[in-house]
Parts: structure tokens; C-alpha cells; sequence
């Protein structure tokens, strides 16, 4: 039975918390309401802005939680590597968290508990040599990867992601005598149409080039001038 009472006999911040997680990782970061929450957990949404706040302050804390399962790489590593190390094994993790990718792009710099790893991250790219445009290069490494995860997301949260979806979407491109558009559905489109396997493995390569590209542009800033 719920009720409105502002204690509930076993219920933490850090359980309410970790439901929020669950949701997050069933559904969507925004795809929950406080009331959706508050059913899980059997008790009424005043219960829960008692003990953790409103729903800005709980996904706050999904975050940091997810975020918490990161870690900071060896600082002697080459910048490239670096950045590796930190958004390859990042991806699964912000991946499993819908939403989680698209709040970072928004509100990421103001996230206390990123500071450590972003001073780190500036601090790689000034050694090797971006000067005064490393917060410039920091941004453009974090904001294109976590743009290729966020689309996903959206996809998914808006019109599904299923193979379905994409076996649809190529056999519209297929209908033009466009070589250009015939690339693009097998490039892009065909191989999301496969198992999970070769979806997430389709998924993961479509990453690894939106980084790599990404390094490979940022090197040339370090070439030396002819």
C-alpha cells in the first residue's frame, strides 16, 4: 500500500538511486517520470523529493553513477592513447545508460564529479602541444563520440532500433538510381540489420572511425608548417 508519509522503513537515497539506474538502463534517462519510479519502488513521489529531490537531482545521480564506472587512464600515455583509454571502454558504459549520452553533451562541464578527468584530459593535450586550444580539442574528441552514442539513443527512444527498422529504411534507399544513396544503405544501413552480434559489432565500428577521424583531424593541428 502506498502512502504519503515522508519515511518509508528500508528505503535509502542510494536505493532510490539505483532503481533509477535499472530504469534508465529498461528505458531511457528521460524516459521515466518520478511517478514511474515511485510504483517501482511501492511509495508515494513525495517520498522520494524527501530523500533524494525531484527528477533534475535523481538523474544527477544516475549519472554520476554511471559515470562512476569510468576511469581516469595512465597520464604518461601518448594523447591518442590517452583518449582512447578513456572513451573506448566509456562507450559500453554510457551505452547501457540511454539518455545518459545526450545529458553529458548538454550539462557534462558543469558535473563536478567530471573535473578530475577533465583537467587530466586538457592536461594531456597541452603536453602534447595544443596549447591554448587543448579545452578546443578536449571538446571536439568528447562531443563528436558521445554524438555518434546520443543518436542511437534518440533513435531508439523515439522510432525504435530494431532490424526491422533498418531492413525498412535500406529498402527505401534501394528504390533510387543514386550510387551515392546505394553506398550509404550498404555502409550504413545494411549492417545494423544483422543479429545483436553484428548490430553491436556494426555499432562499435561506427564508433572506433568517429574517434579515429576525429584523432586523425586533431594530429594534423601538430604538424609542423611547411
Amino acid at each position: 500500500m502506498i502512502d504519503d508519509a515522508p519515511f518509508h522503513v528500508g528505503l535509502t537515497p542510494e536505493r532510490i538511486v539505483a532503481e533509477a539506474v535499472a530504469l534508465t538502463r529498461e528505458t531511457h534517462l528521460m524516459g521515466w517520470s518520478v511517478r514511474d519510479l515511485a510504483r517501482r519502488l511501492d511509495v508515494a513521489a513525495s517520498v522520494l523529493y524527501h530523500h533524494v529531490g525531484g527528477k533534475d537531482v535523481i538523474v544527477r545521480r544516475v549519472v554520476e553513477h554511471v559515470l562512476d564506472q569510468t576511469a581516469i587512464p595512465d597520464p604518461t600515455l601518448a594523447w591518442q592513447d590517452w583518449f582512447r583509454a578513456v572513451i573506448l571502454p566509456s562507450r559500453d558504459i554510457i551505452a547501457a545508460h540511454p539518455g545518459v549520452a545526450q545529458w553529458l553533451l548538454l550539462h557534462g562541464p558543469s558535473l563536478t564529479l567530471l573535473e578530475p578527468s577533465v583537467e587530466a584530459g586538457v592536461a594531456t593535450l597541452q603536453r602534447a602541444g595544443f596549447g591554448d586550444r587543448a579545452a578546443l580539442a578536449y571538446a571536439a574528441l568528447l562531443n563528436n563520440t558521445l554524438s555518434a552514442v546520443a543518436m542511437g539513443d534518440e533513435r531508439r527512444l523515439i522510432a525504435g532500433d530494431e532490424p526491422e527498422d533498418h531492413a525498412a529504411m535500406l529498402a527505401d534507399l534501394q528504390t533510387s538510381d543514386s550510387e551515392a544513396i546505394a553506398l550509404i544503405g550498404a555502409t550504413l544501413v545494411e549492417p545494423f540489420i544483422g543479429d545483436a552480434q553484428a548490430v553491436r559489432a556494426a555499432d562499435a565500428a561506427y564508433f572506433s572511425f568517429i574517434l579515429e577521424t576525429t584523432i586523425a583531424g586533431l594530429e594534423t593541428l601538430l604538424d609542423p608548417e611547411p
